[in-house]
């Protein structure tokens, strides 16, 4: 499975990033991005963001993810 951050929703609450944070981090733009063995996809970073940047979700951190999305105040966690 894998997951993205729609950015234009995110309200920056940092909860997915408390929750699972091998796959969710915070940026200095107060924003969260997902990303995959440390390469965050943000544009920033060189790499896609938003629907074009999907992160592998590792089995063991599925629940986390799901977590996260399900608790996430701006409802922009998106799993596929």
């Amino acid at each position: 499975m894998k997951v993205w951050i729609d950015q234009d929703l995110c309200t920056g609450d940092g909860l997915c990033a408390e929750i699972a944070p091998d796959v969710f981090v915070m940026l200095e733009d107060g924003i969260a991005y997902v990303q995959e063995s440390g390469k965050v996809f943000a544009k920033r970073k060189g790499n896609p963001e938003g629907a074009e940047g999907l992160a592998e979700i590792p089995e063991h951190l599925l629940d986390d993810v799901i977590t996260s999305a399900e608790d996430c105040p701006g409802e922009c966690i998106f799993i596929e």
